[in-house]
């Protein structure tokens, strides 16, 4: 495998705010791995969900914007044409857009009348997901791993926007998805399988009906642990923050750094640790439940270089 090569990469806002650890720990695995993500020199939020009004081309227009950025990044490095990002929503908005232009070129034709711009359709857009899977290997992966990851039970959480519409997405089955299962698999965990693992946790209704959105996620939390899981691994930042804010709700402020709850990652931070890096900068102590509390108790040896500093 070429070492570093170099992959363009579409952030969105998330992962430059909240979701901080989450870019830290996808960039500091991606080197490890033979890869470079480099962030797109110019890009805008891509509107965060795909417009649902038929005929909406205006809806279009932010991810189109991205796709144009990463177009010409490709063409004036003479790289493949693709892009590859992290965040559920921004993959969903940009390979539904994308498809879409291919499907019906006429709306690429005036998108890019109205825009003064000339998107070519040649963008291949990819999740770190997809990337690990079909340019890494998890065969590969598994290799690479430097942790017994053995001891840590986890739970393969999807949500929704990673796999659906299947016909636009095309990630994987979205109903019986292995592509985190397979993963998981690679690092070595243990890993749990239970129903709710497609389930919605209740995505934007935190902004309006917090109450909904943490009895949603309570339920696939308590169904995780009903199943035995110690611990739930995700690829988007709104699932992340609301099952976390969930579960350090459900354990009030005397258990806030999770001596009981269970921790919810992000892919990159739990492949970070098998991968045997430095974790520090990845933000864990951000989490409600703190991830620490579970790894020092799996991994005793290593208890010192992962607990939370004093």
């Amino acid at each position: 495998m070429p070492k570093l090569t170099h992959v363009p990469y579409y952030p969105g806002c998330s992962l430059k705010t909240k979701a901080l650890g989450y870019e830290r720990s996808a960039m500091d695995c991606a080197k490890t791995l033979g890869f470079k993500m480099h962030e797109i020199a110019t890009w805008n939020c891509c509107g965060a969900s795909y417009p649902l009004t038929k005929d909406n081309l205006m809806g279009l227009a932010a991810p189109t914007n991205i796709l144009v950025e990463a177009e010409q990044h490709c063409s004036e490095r003479k790289i493949d044409a693709q892009l590859i990002t992290l965040c559920s929503f921004c993959y969903n908005t940009l390979k539904r857009t994308d498809f879409e232009f291919k499907d019906k070129p006429e709306k690429l034709e005036t998108l890019n009348a109205f825009l003064k711009r000339s998107y070519q359709g040649s963008v291949k857009v990819l999740h770190y997901l997809e990337y690990l899977r079909d340019v890494i290997g998890f065969d590969n992966l598994a290799k690479m791993v430097k942790r017994d990851m053995s001891q840590l039970r986890v739970a393969p959480y999807y949500g929704c926007l990673l796999l659906k519409p299947h016909k636009e997405i095309g990630l994987d089955d979205p109903e019986e998805p292995v592509i985190l299962h397979d993963f998981l698999e690679a690092l070595g965990c243990q890993v749990v399988d239970f129903p709710g693992q497609v389930d919605c946790c209740g995505s934007y209704l935190i902004m309006r009906n917090p109450e909904k959105v943490l009895e949603l996620s309570h339920n696939i939390l308590q169904e995780a642990n009903e199943y035995g899981a110690q611990a739930l691994v995700t690829a988007c930042p709104l699932c992340q923050s609301n099952l976390d804010q969930s579960e350090g709700e459900r354990h009030g402020a005397d258990h806030f750094l999770g001596v009981q709850g269970m921790p919810i990652f992000y892919f990159t931070q739990l492949l970070a640790v098998a991968l045997g890096l430095d974790t520090e900068l990845h933000q864990f102590e951000k989490h409600c439940i703190d991830p620490k509390l579970v790894l020092s108790t799996c991994f005793e040896d290593d208890a010192k270089k992962i607990e939370s500093k004093k």
